[in-house]
């Protein structure tokens, strides 16, 4: 099938969590640009979001490509942790584009790790990381989300998985006596039940209850504002569970992917945490896995501080198939219309 001729047309770029909406307009082969913020609260859908959009920038795309807090497996897409719901093929015909691909939002910060350069990132140990291995990504925003990147015969492959719902584990006792605090609200303690923001709210109140004190009603960020002043001692032990816990999933992630060029850690939490972070128990237990330590410790970790990491996977990708496309090639299992 031929591609569509709208490479040089205006192209629609939307990384849509589920607190807010990230817009941005791109050209082929250029950077995203009139980048802007929309709370998903202050629309009624996605279609009143981005009509809001298109009328304050004046922009007529021709293509688009979202990422999205959710799996994509067909062209019904559900978010997650929100309500909000459409169909790839309705979208694509509403707004008239000619073009519409749409992944999971870490499959498209997978596809931005190649593109990241010194000023977007920060080092979290270890050693410089082999070529042309496979890299891990993961991150804490509204849900957790995770990825990978694969190197293959013809460029790189994007994984579009759902890791940040894996079972947590407990590495310690006080681990346990904090997941059987919230098996007791759900049925499932997936690690994005405690790597997230509502996973911060989530840790906090268990922490609370194992003291025996009542739990401030508290937003994920006055948590992270209060434990990294000091100021909480329950907020305080809430980030270093959270970092710990974060470090534990990333090792897992790291082995499962044979990430050997290193982990990303990504997402809208711990950029801004990120003096505790660094000081924090989670490189010592993405490296505690045993007869694996040696393994681990040389696999370097980065803190990614690049604030739309998503934007630029989704102009690499549009690159990709609609032509324009600069530097190694990348695929990535997706829906479109």
């Amino acid at each position: 099938m031929a591609k569509p001729e709208v490479t040089g047309a205006q192209r629609l770029l939307i990384d849509l969590g589920a607190t807010n909406a990230r817009f941005a307009l791109q050209r082929a082969g250029a950077a995203p640009e009139q980048s802007m913020r929309i709370s998903v609260r202050a629309q009624p859908d996605l279609i009143g979001a981005i009509r809001f959009y298109l009328a304050e920038t004046g922009a007529r795309p021709m293509a688009g490509a979202f990422a999205v807090a959710s799996a994509v497996t067909g062209d019904r897409v559900v978010l997650t942790n929100h309500p909000w719901a459409f169909s790839i093929a309705e979208t694509r015909a509403e707004l008239g584009l000619e073009h519409l691909s749409v992944i999971n939002d870490f499959t498209a910060i997978a596809l931005a790790l190649p593109r990241l350069g010194p000023p977007d990132l920060l080092k979290v140990g270890g050693g410089e990381g082999r070529a042309d291995a496979p890299l891990a990504v993961l991150g804490p925003g509204s849900g957790l989300g995770a990825s990978g990147l694969l190197p293959g015969p013809g460029g790189w492959f994007a994984i579009a998985g759902e890791g940040g719902h894996v079972t947590l584990p407990a590495v310690d006792q006080r681990e346990e006596a904090i997941l059987r605090i919230l098996r007791r609200r759900f049925d499932h303690v997936s690690a994005e039940r405690v790597l997230s923001g509502m996973g911060l709210v989530n840790l906090y109140e268990a922490v609370a209850e194992l003291e025996q004190v009542p739990a401030g009603e508290l937003t994920p960020a006055e948590i992270s504002e209060q434990g990294v002043a000091g100021v909480d001692p329950i907020a305080r032990e809430t980030l270093d569970v959270f970092c710990a816990m974060l470090g534990t999933i990333a090792g897992n992630h790291t082995l499962v992917l044979g990430a050997l060029g290193g982990c990303f850690i990504s997402g809208g939490i711990v950029p801004q945490i990120s003096r505790f972070f660094m000081q924090s128990r989670f490189r010592e237990r993405f490296e505690a896995k045993g007869r694996f330590c040696s393994y681990l410790a040389t696999i370097p970790t980065w803190l990614v501080t690049h604030p739309t990491p998503a934007f630029l996977g989704l102009a690499h990708l549009l690159d990709q198939e609609l032509g324009g496309a600069r530097g190694s090639s990348a695929s990535v299992l997706i829906a479109h219309s």
